[in-house]
């Protein structure tokens, strides 16, 4: 059983409550799901539960954790920053069950995370693994250690299509507590019975967490019905208020103007007694409505859904025009020591929106970034690139107004902030330097930049990778609805039956199309 009471986590920086007095009981066969949107707290809540020293440095917790006998193994969001120069080797030697596993043993993880036999004794650095390769390693040296409780901050991130049915299969099959973070809501959907939601409300003055055993679509129906339900009930109510309210104004007036009409000489009188002792009746009534009116059914209060708009009309890309035209005999690693595929062709046209999915190390990546050098150098397009690792690009001393800045002039700070409330960002958050926020909120900054470039060519390394389930449907629609031309690597099944027109599958004898989206 891991139990959590009471537990209240407050940012550093602005003292704005990350979480608020939440409580919760895991119990053996529990598959949670925490959910909310980009910066809410969902990776400093795993951190918290896991190792309360890893958020010490930007948070402040106050609550209680009893892990009663659970071994507990935490996958974190991206790769330790000590494990990064380590070689495969080093990495796992770095875990001393690690000696533990016999070649059989070890051969049977190599069979199901689909690695070569020798992977666990590589030179490689970890680094330079691609993004599903990081995720296999350190998935596999966490299994060596044989732990009852998962804690999985975005087990889905950039692996293959079939590592993640290794992934539902082992999170429904798991006989202890799973708790995950995850993007990919066909995950959600097949894997988790139990959500967690965390929110930030009012503005993100507020802080609401919702505990709820069911899985995750039965969640969402049911809580857009009692939302439904109440909206309609309170608007009711305040429908009734208003007639009661005009009627008991329009009583009072009468009352006021026969006892403003009483001549001086009747004022004692029987008559005027009577019109006074009316009046005090009705502001009786008052006061019990206005007693009334306080036990009002309240209207729903959700977090409200990011606002985003990528590209303009006028930036559509002609039917005919050739946006992309690659043709490789070989493709190797950046390195040069192996060789990934041959007969590489590739072509795009007009607003096409193509995804190029495969195993891990395939070299997608690797190609994509090929196609990134060749389309922003050309002057006919606009292109824009967005890596699967973010520091690429970002300035992560700089907050996000001082990053997205070109002019530096009031009119375009103005804009920008703008944007980034429209993408959930508070006052605070926009004065954060990058390295302080979310690998979502991170996301948010490359889109946005994107969109006020004027771009009429995408280039997306797992453009969803960091998004929450909340946020991912108006990313989805906001893509499929961009008027230019996408080129994306995903593995993130409804972004793909969502958004692409067409989807290649890298093998090493090339790019073969498949004859369906739903994959």
């Amino acid at each position: 059983m891991l139990q959590i009471k009471n537990l209240t986590i407050t940012h550093k920086k602005d003292f704005r409550v990350i979480l608020q007095d939440f409580s919760c009981v895991l119990n053996a066969g529990d598959k949670a799901v925490i959910v909310g949107e980009e910066g809410n707290g969902k990776s400093t809540l795993l951190k918290w539960i896991y190792d309360p020293g890893m958020m010490e440095d930007y948070a402040e917790a106050v609550g209680e954790r009893a892990a009663s006998r659970e071994r507990l193994a935490y996958l974190p969001q991206e790769l330790m920053r000590e494990d990064k120069e380590k070689t495969l080797y080093e990495f796992f030697a770095g875990e001393p069950a690690f000696f533990e596993q016999t070649p059989k043993e070890l051969g049977g993880f190599a069979r199901r995370f689909q690695v070569p036999v020798d992977f666990f004794y590589g030179e490689q650095k970890m680094e330079t693994l691609s993004g599903g390769e990081k995720v296999k390693a350190q998935m596999m040296r966490l299994l060596m250690t044989e732990p009852t409780a998962l804690l999985l901050d975005e087990p889905s991130n950039d692996i293959d299509l079939e590592t993640l049915n290794w992934l539902e299969d082992l999170i429904i099959g798991w006989p202890g507590i799973v708790l995950f973070i995850s993007h990919d809501e066909t995950l959600i959907e097949r894997t988790a019975n139990m959500v967690i939601h965390v929110e930030q409300i009012r503005r993100k003055t507020l802080s609401r967490t919702t505990v709820a055993h069911m899985p995750y679509e039965q969640y969402r129906r049911e809580r857009a019905d009692q939302f439904e339900k109440q909206e309609q009930q309170a608007l009711s109510e305040r429908r009734e208020k208003k007639l009661r309210d005009e009627k008991l104004r329009r009583i009072e007036q009468s009352v006021e103007s026969k006892l403003d009409n009483i001549p001086r000489a009747e004022r004692g009188t029987r008559k005027n007694r009577m019109i006074k002792k009316k009046m005090k009746a009705v502001k009786s009534l008052e006061h019990r409505f206005e007693r009334e009116d306080a036990g009002m059914t309240e209207r729903p209060e959700e977090e409200s859904a990011i606002f985003f708009k990528l590209g303009e009309k006028e930036n559509r890309i002609p039917a005919g025009k050739k946006v992309l035209e690659i043709s490789l005999d070989e493709l190797w690693t950046p390195e040069g020591e192996r060789l990934l595929a041959r007969n590489i062709f590739l072509q795009v046209r007009g607003s096409e929106k193509i995804v190029i999915v495969g195993k891990n190390g395939a070299g997608k990546t690797t190609l994509l970034r090929k196609v990134a050098k060749e389309l922003l150098e050309r002057g006919d397009i606009h292109a824009e690139y967005m890596p699967q690792n973010y520091e690429e690009l970002l300035n992560l001393s700089m907050t996000p107004v001082e990053f997205l800045a070109v002019s530096g002039d009031k009119q375009e700070d103005t804009r920008i902030r703008t944007f980034l409330g429209a993408l959930k960002y508070t006052a605070d958050e926009m004065a954060h330097p990058i390295a302080e926020l979310s690998g979502g909120q991170k996301a948010k900054v490359l889109l946005l930049k994107m969109s006020m470039s004027g771009a009429n060519v995408l280039i997306l390394d797992e453009p969803t990778r960091n998004f929450s389930a909340l946020s991912s449907p108006v990313i989805w629609k906001m893509l499929s609805e961009f008027p230019g031309a996408i080129i994306s690597i995903s593995h993130d099944r409804k972004y793909i039956a969502e958004v692409c027109d067409k989807v290649y599958r890298l093998t090493e004898e090339g790019l073969i199309e498949e004859k369906e989206r739903n994959i």
